[in-house]
């Protein structure tokens, strides 16, 4: 299974869409570390550099309808070549948010009020999380606050993510 903790990448917007994970013009590549270098390139968003924020940290919170847009396996597999292995955010697009399942990988959903707290109190901070993903709690902590925050997801996305995705999750119980 894979590691789910690490620094966060705050991307302070809603409808961040697939094309701004990992741009168009990279889908003819065929391995997933053929995209790394290319994650979020075309994201506009102030404050943000590919050249220092990606690299450092392993889990993103975001606003609402992340993964918007065209649906790929492409967006997932960015993320994951680079490391990062959650989102967290308000909400997700469903082909997006299936497709990080499918990869093994963990799509959480919280409820708008949590993500604003989240971005109130930590943002501005250098901030860890762990996801444990078992028990469906959140493990978050900056150097001044340190709490946990429930979730829920299915027995089934987590059989998913326990088992490194679809296809894994497929070999070993069909």
């Amino acid at each position: 299974m894979k590691e789910f903790k690490g620094k966060v990448l705050f991307l302070d917007r809603s409808d961040i869409n697939t094309d701004e994970i990992i741009p168009a013009k990279y889908l003819t590549e065929n391995t997933k570390e053929a995209l790394k270098p290319y994650l979020m390139e075309d994201l506009n968003l102030e404050g943000f550099n590919t050249d220092n924020d990606i690299d450092e940290n392993s889990i993103i919170i975001t606003r609402a309808n992340f993964g918007c847009g065209s649906s790929r396996e492409h967006a997932p597999w960015a993320l994951e070549v680079n490391g990062y292995n959650a989102v967290i955010a308000q909400s997700f697009a469903r082909i997006f948010q299936q497709n990080m399942f499918n990869c093994g990988m963990a799509a959480i959903e919280l409820p708008h009020k949590t993500i604003d707290y989240i971005f109130d109190k930590y943002n501005s901070k250098a901030t860890n999380i762990e996801i444990d993903i078992k028990n469906c709690v959140i493990f978050i902590e900056s150097k001044t606050k340190k709490e946990k925050i429930e979730f829920e997801i299915s027995r089934f996305e987590q059989e998913l993510i326990f088992s490194g995705g679809w296809v894994e999750y497929a070999d070993n119980n069909y």
